[in-house]
């Protein structure tokens, strides 16, 4: 009997390898060919090293996903009752036998445990191999793609395949099918001469700001952190809460937060500040090159204003690593692995976003600015717009924007001058992968009643997660560039100033012996809405159309609005 069942594990390897070499290969992802703009270059080098992630399905994300709507939902008993991140972890693991049959499938191509890197939730599976490896694995042909009009190169395929023994046990394989505009999304800021017209304003005098406070003239031509204050009613607000709260900025794509440039906006605009640093945190080899050559314009806006509001709150910058892959020779094609991209498939979108729910169960306030480009590319113009679908089919449609229309995130799009307007370019609409929430039912279907029938028929998906949720000023922002002064524009300025004031919110309940805020959206489209300053200005025109209007209560230009800090602290430390 003890021989009999110490020679069960091998009998059922083998067992499982026999079934891996007797099953069939089948379709696993594939796509109608390049989208537009891609075209084939040349076949890819064998001997090129593909970095893949195998993504892992995660049974019980339905079980998360309900933790997240009840610790969110301020109405519910279990609001602010966060999980911890063994919780999680424990909630995005895969099921013990997915791990034991893609661990014989690597197996099956000579990969011992020791060439397999493992997420700590056991979710992701990163494998390093030449192309010619991965070519057999997934019984496909990669090549190298190039792009007409930026002249970048990536590798890439059009279609890969698995046993069919193995398709419910993995999500998706990348990179593979996956192509993605990254200079469209190296930035979503830019700068002020290519702005809106600026309302004039007498010198030295005030204006009345939303709040019906008095704001300085200059601010409707230069945002300071004085004038972000003044606009939305936190002029007399101090942090104080530095040992439980703490502000987290993302750098991807090279974005390097310059520190000389931070100390110089400090002694410009917040003295007090001036001397103080941040924690910096490499995520995958992530650098942090402090030369004013290699200074990120966004990661200094970034740094500048989000720090710059919440001192003293403790800061922390992630400077994560990886180029946007490019070739400069075809026989050393360079690094194709990217951390961020601008238009991404269905099942990396689905899968992302559940990380991103995952950060809310555990107490995590994420925002992401909604983007630059209107429904699309802000072209109004039906005989010169480029809105086509990233599927290879090029289907003439508005172009949500991940990862803001994800549901588990806080979208912020962006305003201009006082009384404020919402930006053309304000990104905004409605996803093709998301369904709408529930929380955002009632707001985004009044929205849609008072649409004319047929408004843009078959350009966007009216049942999809609509964005963005809020806005905030974003425009003339004023920081420091390689020493300069840089006024920047972009929704780019609106996520961190409006993030800065949720931190000072969770500084206000963390004072009062309350939890963070976490996930913000349940509380927003409950009550937070009405603490919130209605933009019914505006539209954000692309696609050979003049976009959506902004209007009284939610629109996909502006959200709700942009925030009044008195009020909405009013809100939160009246809630559980």
């Amino acid at each position: 009997m003890k021989l009999t069942l110490l020679l069960l594990p091998f009998a059922v390897s083998l067992a499982s390898t026999i079934t891996f070499k007797s099953c069939h290969q089948k379709v696993k992802e594939s796509i109608h060919g390049p989208p537009s703009g891609w075209y084939k270059h040349a076949p890819a080098p064998k001997h090129h090293i593909l970095e893949l992630k195998i993504a892992l399905p995660q049974p019980k994300f339905p079980e998360l996903e309900q933790h997240l709507w009840e610790v969110s939902d301020p109405s519910h008993t279990r609001y602010g009752a966060y999980l911890s991140k063994q919780d999680t972890e424990a909630l995005m693991a895969p099921h013990s036998e997915t791990l034991d049959l893609v661990s014989e499938w690597l197996a099956l191509h000579g990969m011992t445990e020791e060439d397999v890197i493992r997420s700590s939730a056991r979710d992701w599976v990163t494998i390093r191999v030449p192309v010619g490896l991965a070519e057999e694995m997934l019984d496909t042909t990669y090549y190298v793609y190039k792009h007409a009009d930026t002249g970048e190169s990536i590798v890439r395929t059009t279609s890969y395949s698995l046993p069919d023994i193995l398709h419910r046990h993995v999500d998706f394989i990348q990179p593979t099918t996956m192509f993605a505009r990254f200079k469209a999304f190296r930035s979503t800021m830019h700068w002020a001469n290519h702005a809106q017209y600026a309302v004039s304003s007498p010198p030295g005098g005030t204006i009345t700001g939303p709040a019906g406070n008095p704001v300085d003239a200059s601010c409707n031509s230069t945002i300071t952190l004085s004038c972000l204050r003044q606009l939305y009613n936190a002029e007399n607000y101090k942090t104080t809460a530095t040992n439980c709260n703490k502000l987290g900025i993302t750098g991807y794509i090279g974005q390097y937060a310059n520190n000389k440039d931070l100390q110089q906006f400090y002694q410009t605009q917040n003295p007090s500040a001036y001397g103080s640093n941040y924690t910096l945190v490499s995520i995958h080899g992530g650098k942090n090159n402090q030369s004013y050559e290699a200074a990120g314009p966004e990661a200094d806006l970034d740094t500048q204003f989000g720090f710059g509001l919440t001192w003293p709150t403790p800061g922390t910058f992630y400077t994560t690593g990886g180029e946007p892959p490019y070739v400069t020779d075809l026989l050393t094609p360079n690094n194709t692995n990217e951390p961020y991209t601008y238009t991404v498939p269905y099942t990396y979108a689905i899968r992302v976003c559940a990380g991103m729910a995952a950060l809310g169960a555990r107490g995590v306030s994420l925002l992401f600015s909604s983007g630059d480009n209107g429904v699309g590319d802000r072209d109004s113009d039906p005989a010169t717009q480029i809105c086509k679908s990233n599927d290879g089919r090029n289907v003439t449609q508005f172009l949500p924007i991940f990862p803001s229309s994800c549901p588990y995130v806080t979208s912020v799009g962006g305003t201009v001058n006082i009384p404020e307007t919402a930006a053309s370019f304000s990104s905004g609409g409605f996803s093709n992968y998301f369904a709408r929430p529930l929380y955002q039912e009632a707001a985004v279907s009044a929205y849609l009643a008072m649409l004319a029938p047929g408004t843009y028929e078959g350009l966007y998906n009216s049942t999809g997660r609509a964005f963005p949720d809020v806005a905030a000023q974003s425009e003339y922002f004023s920081t420091i560039y390689r020493g300069q002064n840089s006024p920047a524009v972009g929704t780019s300025c609106a996520a961190p100033a409006f993030a800065a004031f949720v931190s000072m919110l969770n500084d206000a309940r963390i004072n009062a012996r309350k939890t963070p805020l976490g996930f913000l959206n349940p509380f927003l489209y409950s009550t937070g809405y009405t603490a919130l300053n209605d933009i019914t200005v505006g539209n954000n025109p692309g696609c050979g159309t003049l976009g959506f209007n902004a209007t009284i209560g939610w629109d996909p230009v502006t959200g709700y609005g942009t925030p009044n800090f008195e009020k909405l602290k009013a809100l939160v430390l009246a809630m559980p």
